[in-house]
């Protein structure tokens, strides 16, 4: 490392030229970590498709993504953007959509806003999973008879059985002082 890198490997001149924030659709990705690690922190790319969508926009998936030109994230969005065109349909996370029947790979907020929709129409058409999620209990076929409880006590709470008899013990020695000093007294 020579005297004018910085802790991070990058010359004062790139230090300078680092954008540590690049917004691609509605996520603000750190333009601090190379570019395919970067691409993970969005809803709906994982590793395999950030690998991919480097590959597809012909940009080194090593590189810093804050120190990329503006043509480069240009192209990266567009393919983000276009990604069920670059990948396989097996690969694409909304296969044959309820709706449309078509499938297309989403990315960003509307990962979740899709799975939002999911589960409210399973509510609505009352099937097995939609009544499951309204009474907030396991969907999937995990056991239900010892996880997931929510009340807070299971099985016998020892610890509260000792505190109760520790409590009865001494209101006893207290009722037999009190006796005691009652027939002192006399």
């Amino acid at each position: 490392m020579s005297a004018e890198d910085t802790e991070d490997g990058l010359t004062e001149e790139e230090q300078e030229d680092l954008r540590y924030f690049v917004r691609i659709g509605q996520t603000d990705l750190d333009g601090t970590k190379s570019v395919e690690r970067s691409l993970t922190d969005m809803k709906g790319i994982g590793q395999r498709t950030a690998r991919i969508v480097t590959d597809e926009a012909g940009i080194d998936r090593t590189a810093t993504l804050g120190l990329l030109e503006d043509d480069e994230i240009d192209s990266l969005v567009d393919t983000v953007e276009n990604l069920d065109d670059h990948i396989p349909e097996w690969m694409v996370n909304r296969q044959d959509d309820f709706f449309t029947g078509e499938s297309s790979h989403i990315v960003g907020n509307d990962v979740e806003e899709q799975r939002r929709q999911d589960i409210n129409r399973m509510q609505m058409i009352d099937s097995y999973k939609g009544i499951r999620h309204k009474r907030g209990q396991k969907v999937r076929g995990q056991r239900t008879k010892s996880t997931g409880r929510t009340e807070g006590t299971i099985g016998v709470n020892v610890e509260r059985i000792k505190e109760e008899q520790a409590e009865e013990e001494a209101a006893a020695e207290d009722e037999d002082e009190a006796a005691a000093v009652g027939d002192d007294e006399e």
